[in-house]
């Protein structure tokens, strides 16, 4: 570790070690790059506790265009980011598609609205009747369904630590140090930030800070003397097992389900011979950085039943494992926030993503680098998801927030 580097990223899981990789491969970037990462286990990071899945179906064109890109770069990363003398990584990607089911009017309104912007942005999205939903995946009961949207590609589930540790490797491979240590304070001169002090008591010169720090994005957010709209909030996870499975039982995509979103909220996916289902909570308040204890009255409670109500195969089903990880929730609109603090130019914020973030890394990763190189968007504008409006109380709409 040198006493100084161009650029410091605190926190050094997907979404750090993205800015990482997107800095050291531009050939317009010649600085240094220093990840700061508490926790070289990630046991306890969003990205290792994620579902782990990629959708384009969202509401607003620029998260559309966001997963679009995160897809595509998906497609080709065993060959973006092979390390010399190692086997290409691999992310197991599974192209399931996503499946939302709407039963109001008010449901299936904003699932053809969805639809038209999906469809703008050249997204593989198609809308079905009950009829249709019916013979695609029969095993459904769709009886109080009016509208279905399906994901036809570019869409599915991977590895988590897999996407993260391919940016990782790739990123060292090209310069990056990491460190294992922790950011205590960080220090400013007026309008800008100058160091970073860590745990072991070293400190670090910075030309730019940036906060790829997660649910914890709002204490390293305070160091710098800002605020930030950003606190963990606990989602569980289950895996179960099914008497009867209906996997293979679909009339499309060679068999597969879907990632299918029920009204109620609650999701399922296949998981190899499992299924791996949650749900929003009914309460759903912040809890402390290091509560990991799964809500387990939430499948019996919730999960269970909606989805015996949706298929007579979910009837007979028991859990088999369960975890608890973290969103790193925006209050103000569950949306990223991504760009520098006004105030404070070169402190960018890479945070907020609310369970978004492993799909949303690539294209964030990006657009960090592209503002610290170029002092401006190349490719993807992302000024609407900007702290600009943080500081104006003005939300980035999203309807499709699960």
């Amino acid at each position: 570790m040198k006493p100084r580097y161009d650029v410091v990223i605190v926190g050094g899981a997907v979404i750090g070690s993205a800015v990482a990789y997107f800095l050291m491969a531009n050939p317009d970037f010649d600085g240094s790059v220093l990840v700061v990462e508490r926790d070289p286990t990630y046991r306890q990071a969003s990205t290792a506790l994620s579902a782990s899945s990629i959708r384009v179906q969202f509401s607003n064109p620029i998260n559309v265009k966001i997963s679009q890109f995160g897809a595509a770069f998906l497609r080709d990363f065993a060959t973006t980011m092979q390390v010399r003398g190692e086997a290409p990584p691999e992310l197991n990607f599974h192209p399931g598609g996503y499946l939302f089911l709407a039963s109001t009017a008010e449901g299936a309104r904003i699932l053809r609205e969805n639809h038209a912007v999906q469809r703008a942005c050249g997204a593989d999205v198609v809308l079905w009747g009950p009829e249709e939903l019916q013979h695609a995946f029969p095993h459904l009961r769709v009886d109080d369904i009016l509208l279905a949207s399906y994901g036809q590609s570019g869409e599915g589930w991977f590895s988590n630590t897999g996407l993260m540790n391919g940016f990782k490797a790739k990123a060292r491979e090209l310069g990056a140090d990491y460190v294992t240590d922790e950011v205590v304070a960080i220090g400013r001169d007026g309008g800008r930030v100058t160091s970073v002090t860590l745990k072991s008591g070293a400190v670090v010169s910075a030309g730019t800070v940036v906060n790829a720090s997660g649910p914890r994005a709002a204490l390293t957010a305070r160091m710098a003397g800002l605020d930030l709209p950003v606190e963990p909030r606990k989602r569980t996870v289950f895996v179960f097992d099914c008497a009867t499975s209906p996997e293979g039982s679909a009339r499309v995509n060679g068999g597969r389900l879907p990632l299918m979103i029920d009204p109620s909220g609650v999701f399922c996916r296949p998981e190899g011979r499992y299924f791996l289902t949650g749900a929003p909570p009914a309460e759903d308040p912040a809890v402390d950085w290091d509560d990991f204890t799964p809500r387990w009255e939430e499948f019996d409670d919730i999960i269970w039943p909606a989805l015996a109500r949706r298929s007579p195969a979910f009837e007979a089903i028991k859990p088999v494992n369960q975890w608890a990880g973290h969103y790193d929730f925006n209050t103000l609109d569950h949306n990223l926030i991504v760009g520098p603090h006004p105030e404070l130019p070169n402190f960018l914020f890479a945070n907020g993503f609310s369970g978004h973030g492993l799909q949303q890394a690539p294209a964030t990763g990006r657009a960090v680098s592209e503002l610290i190189t170029y002092g401006g968007f190349r490719t993807l504008d992302l000024s609407e998801v900007g702290y600009g409006r943080i500081v104006q109380n003005r939300p980035f709409l999203e309807k499709a927030v699960i």
